[in-house]
């Protein structure tokens, strides 16, 4: 079985926040759709170990802020890189606002909010899927959503290339790259071997 063909499916990305007590708190999700109308549900899928899902299984309530393609890396570091176990994900942060169930939402880099109230809850083995009911919802601006595949190629930074390791020929300059001089080497200009090689420091 080819697991990459999992990649092929495309999803949004999205801060979902809860609370609990004093304690505010807020996860990256991909996984969330409206699965019926009448009443208008929702399903939002998270991981188990994530603070947020504990917090949503104990209150019944969340939040939804979904994001933009105008969203920048640091938003993602904020809310997928760091547990709020162990930091305050909202700490010095600008573009906040309550909605009436008390809970967060983003007000930049996304595109609306939607509030809800759980109805059900599945465990899936690593993940909770919560069907929940919408109570809450206004559009926020005209951003284009922003996709999975959207992050992992214009918003994730690339990896720096792996730098070359370099020889210099003492005689002449010439620079030779690789990971070491074949014994058998000839420099092109001075014509001179190996021996005449130095590694480069860059």
């Amino acid at each position: 079985m080819d697991s990459k063909a999992l990649f092929k499916i495309t999803y949004g990305l999205y801060v979902l926040t809860a609370r609990q007590g004093e304690k505010d708190n807020g996860c990256i999700v991909n996984t969330v759709m409206q699965v019926a109308d009448q009443p208008v549900r929702l399903a939002v899928s998270v991981n188990k170990q994530n603070l947020t899902c504990e917090m949503i299984k104990e209150t019944g309530v969340f939040n939804v802020s979904a994001i933009t393609t105008e969203a920048d890396f640091a938003l993602f570091q904020r809310f997928g890189f760091q547990s709020g176990r162990d930091a305050d994900k909202f700490r010095g942060m600008s573009g906040l606002k309550r909605s009436e169930n008390g809970l967060y939402y983003l007000t930049e880099m996304t595109n609306a909010f939607l509030s809800a109230k759980v109805a059900e809850q599945y465990d899936l083995g690593t993940h909770m899927l919560f069907i929940a009911q919408m109570t809450d919802g206004e559009v926020l601006s005209d951003g284009w959503g922003c996709s999975y595949a959207y992050y992992q190629a214009d918003i994730k930074p690339k990896p720096a290339p792996a730098k070359k390791k370099s020889w210099v020929c003492e005689i002449c300059g010439y620079v030779h790259e690789g990971e070491d001089v074949p014994d058998d080497f000839i420099c092109p200009i001075c014509k001179h071997g190996k021996e005449a090689f130095k590694p480069l420091d860059t």
